[in-house]
């Protein structure tokens, strides 16, 4: 787990926190003396967790003779299980959801299965483009009065909008319309298509403006620009109060809050989402938890990936103490749940 912690030290440190999981007490040495695989007296374990307090992996709670596991050994025992799992959750990163139209049920199903099966509470996100670049944008007539812009992404992610123009514009305009468009965001990156660049092409169109402004809306909506409407769904936002550590009335209503306003949760998303190198999963212990009123909560989320530059995120919220090898269990077992729901006829 760590170079500055022998066999023995790894393998005590590892007991305490999977026994604290179980009980929610302190753990005392004559319990961890216990365990098979521990062939060492109770003296020798006791000094071994008072190493282990001096290094600040346990914690001695108040006058108690056991201890309890500080967020530095949480994140110890968490990267050993994550690094031991990595080719399992690897998994997570290749599902797909074909058909779009049961996407919002498929997540809020998953959720719903999250939450029954971890007794922790839990998010998914709506996934959104990411990394898209412009591949194509088609202009053409409709009728005297109408044209349909053809937007084509990465990943051959197609949008196709109407415009309504004022006047009937004839072929060499909208060729001249094409290639401008086209001359100056062919293989752009969404997120480099700043206001500047809008107006130098809106400029350039003249007395079509209208028509550049209409365009780049196709393209905004092709790519979910405005994450403002990020959808979250949740569920189990009561198994909290199945913890004592959490279901003090002041946190318990807080944490209610947070799920039910989710407005954190969309921002701990984008922040997540904004990495580019976070595509696995990742465990939050404590003050490490970007949301104010999860400090005293473990997070574990994982980003999944829908094929053509789509992420989404899913979330998994619970005290410090929560089974991380279940939670990291139920997310690899994620991509079958999804396949089924999605292929599972309406």
């Amino acid at each position: 787990m760590d170079e500055v912690l022998d066999e023995r030290k790894r393998k005590i440190l590892k007991a305490i926190i999977k026994t604290y999981m179980e009980t929610g007490e302190p753990v005392g040495s004559r319990t961890i003396s216990k365990y098979p695989d521990l062939n060492v007296s109770s003296a020798t374990i006791r000094n071994e967790m008072s190493d282990l307090t001096d290094m600040g992996y346990i914690v001695q709670p108040h006058t108690s003779a056991g201890r309890i596991p500080s967020d530095k050994g949480y994140r110890l025992y968490v990267d050993e299980l994550t690094r031991e799992k990595e080719a399992e959750i690897a998994e997570i990163r290749d599902m797909m959801i074909e058909k779009s139209d049961k996407m919002d049920k498929v997540l809020k199903q998953v959720a719903k299965v999250l939450a029954n099966n971890t007794n922790y509470a839990t998010m998914v996100a709506v996934p959104q483009y990411r990394g898209s670049t412009l591949k194509f944008i088609q202009l053409s007539r409709v009728n005297e009065r109408q044209l349909i812009a053809v937007v084509v992404c990465e990943g051959n992610v197609i949008r196709n909008q109407i415009i309504d123009i004022e006047e009937e514009m004839d072929d060499q305009t909208i060729l001249k319309l094409n290639l401008l468009l086209n001359t100056n965001l062919n293989g752009v990156p969404i997120q480099d298509i700043n206001l500047g660049m809008i107006a130098r092409l809106k400029e350039q169109a003249g007395s079509h403006s209208g028509v550049v402004a209409n365009v780049l809306d196709a393209v905004a909506a092709t790519i979910h620009v405005d994450e403002e409407d990020m959808k979250v769904y949740t569920s189990g936002a009561t198994n909290i109060f199945k913890y004592p550590e959490l279901a003090d009335t002041s946190k318990a209503s807080e944490l209610i809050s947070t799920f039910e306003d989710k407005q954190e949760l969309a921002d701990m998303v984008r922040g997540e989402m904004g990495d580019s190198e976070n595509t696995g999963v990742q465990v939050y212990i404590g003050d490490e938890v970007p949301v104010r009123t999860m400090k005293d909560c473990s997070v574990v989320t994982a980003t999944y990936e829908l094929g053509d530059g789509m992420r989404g995120t899913i979330g998994i919220i619970g005290p410090k103490r929560m089974d991380y090898e279940n939670v990291v269990d139920s997310l690899k077992k994620l991509k079958v749940q999804l396949d089924e729901m999605v292929n599972k006829k309406t």
